[in-house]
């Protein structure tokens, strides 16, 4: 998991691979506080970005999920969220099986239990053995929060 700023992404040393640099390059030029929820192309199927509001959740209602397909560039556009993470691990306990269609498998749990806060401007880049855990409530007070998740090919990297 990489964890970024669009304020300080121009000096970053991260080197991203081309398509995750597009589809930052496109976070960084739409002002999503003025579009509608959806689904946003970048680059076909390859690239596709989703904007969504809602209120965040306590942490006992949200599940933690891994993707084998593509790579998640989670981007909060306004409020904020507890994001949990942990490395993929034997020690994970599975309680959704992989969903092809959803590309996702869900887990009980985070082993071991780590977090970040995604304010505005914040970003994650999750791999596919980055296990993650998103809409979290910080302080376990619910909050609305737009933001916009980017669905990167792992085959176009």
């Amino acid at each position: 998991m990489f964890i970024g700023s669009m304020d300080s992404l121009e000096k970053s040393r991260v080197d991203y691979p081309e398509q995750i640099q597009k589809a930052l390059a496109y976070l960084q030029s739409r002002d999503f506080t003025q579009m509608k929820d959806g689904r946003y192309p970048i680059d076909g199927d390859r690239c596709v970005a989703n904007l969504q509001r809602y209120m965040t959740r306590s942490h006992e209602d949200c599940r933690p999920e891994t993707h084998r397909k593509y790579v998640d560039i989670q981007y909060v556009v306004e409020g904020e969220e507890y994001m949990g993470w942990c490395p993929l691990s034997p020690d994970l306990r599975i309680t959704s099986e992989y969903d092809a269609q959803r590309d996702v498998t869900f887990y009980e749990s985070l082993v071991p239990d780590s977090s970040v806060v995604l304010s505005p401007g914040r970003f994650a880049v999750l791999y596919p053995e980055d296990v993650h855990c998103p809409q979290c409530a910080v302080e376990d007070v619910p909050g609305q929060v737009t933001k916009v998740v980017v669905k990167v090919a792992v085959d176009s990297l």
